[in-house]
């Protein structure tokens, strides 16, 4: 049986679904971002404590089709933007298109209708928050956030950060109460 949970953004919230489902005498077999696989092929009986166990940790156990849909362009897009660093060489809506075998078009408008911005909007706001996360870590200089990110010049990158942020990414830096937005509420 394949359940669908969202806000799983990192690895840390795979562990943490990983324990809750253990604890409560279940077997997951895969645990992916938004996505797992039990061994179990019917939860009926303890659904009720799955769904408060998940919803202690933020985690909300998702339903219907149009919600799963949308969870998994988002993992999708956060996955690329945190783990795969955006080294795909395909353009997002080919990427996304080809993991998920449906059409880009549909994809967007849903994801518009359910979530009030577009895929884009949200793609950027994710590279974003992993702008901020690589400026405090201070370990790679702008000019190698903007390759990492796949940014085509560090001009684009800190036009875009502006932008988002209303700040530069050198003021950014700068500040000693730096603000990062969970990615969950992006």
């Amino acid at each position: 049986m394949t359940i669908y949970i969202k806000n799983m953004v990192c690895s840390r919230c795979k562990m943490v679904v990983k324990a809750s489902l253990e604890k409560l005498g279940l077997h997951p077999i895969q645990v992916e971002l938004g996505e797992i696989k039990l061994k179990e092929h019917d939860i009926t009986s303890v659904k009720e404590k799955l769904i408060e166990e998940l919803n202690s940790f933020g985690f909300e156990l998702l339903n219907d089709r149009k919600t799963k849909t949308i969870e998994k362009v988002k993992n999708l897009i956060i996955e690329l933007v945190q783990s795969k660093n955006n080294s795909i060489n395909l353009k997002l809506s080919e990427y996304l298109t080809k993991e998920l075998q449906k059409d880009y078009n549909t994809l967007s408008s849903l994801f518009s209708e359910v979530e009030g911005i577009t895929i884009e909007k949200y793609f950027i706001l994710q590279k974003i928050e992993k702008v901020k996360e690589l400026l405090v870590y201070d370990e790679l200089t702008l000019s190698e956030i903007a390759f990492k990110l796949n940014y085509s010049s560090v001009a684009y990158l800190s036009n875009q950060f502006k932008k988002v942020t209303g700040l530069t990414p050198s003021h950014f830096k700068k500040m000693k109460t730096i603000k990062r937005t969970p990615l969950e509420d992006l």
